[in-house]
């Protein structure tokens, strides 16, 4: 047990190290200049390069690059200086001084993602805060639809193999994996909550929490995740069913289900008492990756639905040259992806107790 946590903590700042440095060098390619997007049209050169200091932007890309791993590093170096790009300030990060010197000190903090470029200084770690719940409540309802539907399907294409139900399921989930999401939010949010709207009352947009006409508060509003939550399952409830009916045909045929067979046990308690526990291993490894791929993946879904998500901050981040949150948003997922891998190991020793962490 103790290897397995020390193997998968040195794989994870193995990980993460080599997404911020990916993510750093993309990001500092892009076309444009952040610092332009964030001045008005009546501000002039001297504003642009006070801006450019501010935010480093006038420093190399090598020396902005170590600046940057030495805001994400929990054990970091910082400037005495006030004026200088790394000073370290209690007002906007968390943390306190271990060594001080008379230039520099060293210090033991939070992962500093800094802050946004166009919400007026507001911390990225408070912008992930906001959003995240919204787009975990989203994946989390798109893989319960999922889990529900690929399981039934994939039941009800094995006990009707080679039959006309079998074939249809497989058709759909065929389609299911092809469609790409976007196209399936634009079709899903025009036929359901524009064409059918008088039948479903569902709104093409709108987010889970909604402001009221009389802006007295924010009412929750669970309409409005029915739609993206089955948009973004149909992908996961195809891969599923396949899962679901080509495990169950394998462990059906393995000699254990003969004896439990000829002990006289029936078909359904054959196949809900011994032989679904045992299918449930591939499915969990696809759900691992599905939920967290729910969470990069539900961008354009969010952004058609208008749901207030991370990924719609993404988009909007994208839009604007928002540096900082783009980056946050894309080490936040990488951080869950690790997080679900490493619980996705837990769960099969519980599964199968033959599986071992090593």
């Amino acid at each position: 047990m103790g290897a397995f946590i020390l193997s998968k903590i040195f794989n994870s700042i193995l990980t993460l190290f080599g997404v911020s440095s990916l993510v750093f060098l993309i990001f500092s390619v892009l076309p444009g200049d952040p610092a332009q997007m964030m001045l008005d049209q009546n501000e002039g050169s001297v504003q642009l390069e006070i801006l450019k200091k501010k935010y480093g932007f006038d420093l190399p890309i090598h020396q902005q690059y170590l600046y940057y791993l030495n805001d994400l590093s929990p054990l970091s170096i910082h400037s005495n200086k006030i004026s200088h790009f790394t000073y370290f300030s209690p007002e906007e990060q968390s943390g306190f001084p271990l060594l001080k010197l008379q230039q520099y000190q060293m210090v033991l903090k939070w992962p500093y993602l800094r802050t946004s470029y166009q919400k007026q200084g507001k911390p990225v770690s408070e912008v992930i805060a906001e959003t995240l719940p919204n787009t975990f409540i989203l994946a989390l309802a798109s893989i319960c639809i999922a889990i529900a539907v690929g399981l039934f399907l994939g039941i009800l294409a094995m006990r009707y193999k080679d039959t006309l139900w079998d074939q249809i399921i497989l058709f759909g989930s065929t389609l299911g994996m092809s469609v790409p999401s976007f196209l399936s939010a634009i079709l899903f949010s025009w036929l359901f909550g524009y064409v059918f709207h008088s039948w479903t009352q569902l709104n093409m947009t709108g987010s889970l929490f909604e402001i009221d006409d009389f802006g007295m508060g924010r009412r929750i509003q669970w309409k409005n995740l029915i739609l993206p939550s089955i948009v973004l399952g149909i992908r996961p409830i195809a891969v599923i069913t396949q899962l679901i009916r080509s495990s169950l045909l394998e462990v059906l045929s393995q000699e254990y289900i003969k004896t439990a067979y000829a002990k006289g046990l029936s078909t359904t308690q054959v196949l809900y008492k011994h032989a679904l526990k045992n299918a449930l291993n591939p499915v969990i490894t696809a759900l691992s990756g599905w939920f967290a791929s729910m969470l990069a993946g539900a961008v354009f879904v969010e952004y058609i639905f208008g749901w207030k998500g991370l990924g719609k901050e993404i988009v909007t981040a994208l839009n604007f040259l928002d540096i900082p949150v783009l980056m946050g948003a894309v080490l936040t997922i990488a951080c869950l992806f690790i997080l679900i891998n490493i619980l996705v190991d837990l769960v099969y020793t519980l599964l199968d107790p033959q599986v071992k962490l090593n």
